[in-house]
């Protein structure tokens, strides 16, 4: 994460845009008071509003978080391939 003044940001618009897209990076624009911006690339953007669709219904949330917990603890399942 890097945060830079409105003055920097400006004058390196380009190269603070590319390394937000490029690096995943994040930059915080200050801009007085409660006024600063976040500055995130639409990749992450869209990961963020999948993540909050996915764990909005509690029973999904549970689900996922038991899966990870699985996961965590290397047990598995094999499955057959279904053929169509």
């Amino acid at each position: 994460m890097q945060v830079v003044n409105y003055s920097e940001f400006r004058q390196q618009l380009k190269a603070h845009l590319d390394n937000v897209t490029e690096n995943h990076d994040t930059l915080i624009v200050p801009r007085g008071g409660d006024k600063s911006v976040v500055i995130i690339s639409l990749e992450e953007y869209n990961s963020i509003l999948e993540t909050l669709h996915l764990m909005k219904s509690e029973k999904n949330r549970i689900r996922l978080m038991e899966a990870i917990e699985r996961a965590n603890n290397g047990i598995s399942e094999d499955h057959e391939l279904i053929d169509d």
